[in-house]
């Protein structure tokens, strides 16, 4: 098992582990638990994303290309412009 990711907070790292299991891969977040501690540790480092090593190159092509998806053309409301609303 590898860490293949650091997401920047809780909620990324569980819509990357979504995204990651609608594909077929198996993946674990780790250091969700210790969030709590932010004013006893550091800042950063603390999530990872971890996946087994035979499916590691193409969980990073997953996340890769999720992170530099873009939205759907016409889907944004007419009153704010170039914002996808969910």
């Amino acid at each position: 098992m590898q860490k293949i990711y650091e997401p920047q907070n809780l909620l990324e790292g569980e819509l990357l582990l979504g995204m990651l299991a609608s594909e077929g891969v198996q993946a674990h977040l780790t250091g969700e638990h210790l969030l709590g501690a932010a004013g006893e540790l550091p800042i950063f480092g603390l999530l990872g994303i971890s996946v087994d090593n035979d499916q590691a190159e193409h969980a990073r092509a997953l996340i890769t290309a999720y992170n530099a998806a873009l939205p759907v053309s016409g889907d944004e409301p007419d009153n704010f412009p170039d914002v996808l609303v969910c």
